[in-house]
């Protein structure tokens, strides 16, 4: 495995780890508006991603399909919907900002479930990486190591503010920093595994690769959907998540044309 692909498998959960040491340094939990800006700036990446740098490849490596190009975008995108659908089903997780825990019943501590939440959001991030880089590896869908690195980079950038949103929460409610802090890297670590999974299965199964891109487009697009978007809209009328999902979704869109 070069250089490249190491630094871009590396680089999400830099950014996750980075976010949480926010912990040390700042004394406040991020007030309500901050964590609407994030939110909506995460979602904005996100979305960009999955049309830029996944579904817009899936759509071309399948253009031998001709009129019928669009199948297996369609195809792999609901796949990666149902199976986020699934794992939202069974994962007991708690979101920002609610008491009711989701997921098969647990007696799980409620810090535990909100960690549990973000590690459910950061699994089609991490498989969205992998795949890209698996396609680049193989010399598949005309991938460069220039796309594949904005995908990771626009990725890394949108978890710095994820890692500080777990990581301080998680102190205001009474963990110590260090293991705030530890909570917030741990549940980024899910990433590069994830990436890495995807890689070797991935290379087992070339032919599908217009499947498999747009099957980590579905799944992050379920999480913006499922979550990010109601936790940048809730509570009192702001428009500031609004304005900061646009700024996301313009940086990655730029990231993803100028690297690529």
């Amino acid at each position: 495995m070069n250089s490249d692909v190491v630094i871009g498998l590396a680089l999400p959960f830099l950014g996750t780890a980075l976010g949480s040491g926010c912990v040390f340094f700042m004394r406040r939990e991020l007030s309500r508006n901050v964590q609407r800006a994030l939110t909506g700036f995460a979602a904005g990446v996100m979305t960009a991603a999955s049309v830029w740098s996944l579904l817009i490849p899936s759509m071309e490596m399948a253009e031998d399909k001709g009129k019928l190009s669009f199948l297996p975008a369609v195809i792999g995108f609901w796949a990666g919907v149902l199976f986020l659908l699934l794992l939202d089903s069974l994962i007991p997780h708690l979101h920002m900002n609610t008491d009711k825990a989701e997921g098969l019943p647990s007696r799980l501590a409620r810090t535990t479930m909100m960690v549990l939440a973000v590690t459910l959001h950061n699994i089609p991030e991490g498989m969205a990486v992998g795949i890209v880089y698996a396609g680049f590896i193989n010399g598949t869908a005309d991938m460069t190591a220039g796309g594949a690195l904005a995908l990771a980079l626009g990725i890394a950038i949108q978890n710095f503010p994820e890692g500080a949103i777990i990581s301080m929460p998680l102190h205001a409610q009474g963990k110590s920093k260090g293991k705030a802090f530890a909570d917030g890297v741990l549940s980024g670590a899910v990433e590069p595994i994830g990436a890495l999974l995807t890689i070797f299965f991935a290379g087992l199964f070339l032919p599908l690769m217009p499947y498999l891109l747009s099957f980590a487009a579905g799944a992050m697009i379920y999480v913006v959907v499922e979550e990010l978007i109601p936790e940048m809209s809730e509570g009192e009328h702001s428009n500031i998540g609004v304005v900061m999902f646009a700024v996301g979704f313009t940086l990655m869109m730029m990231l993803d044309t100028a690297l690529g």
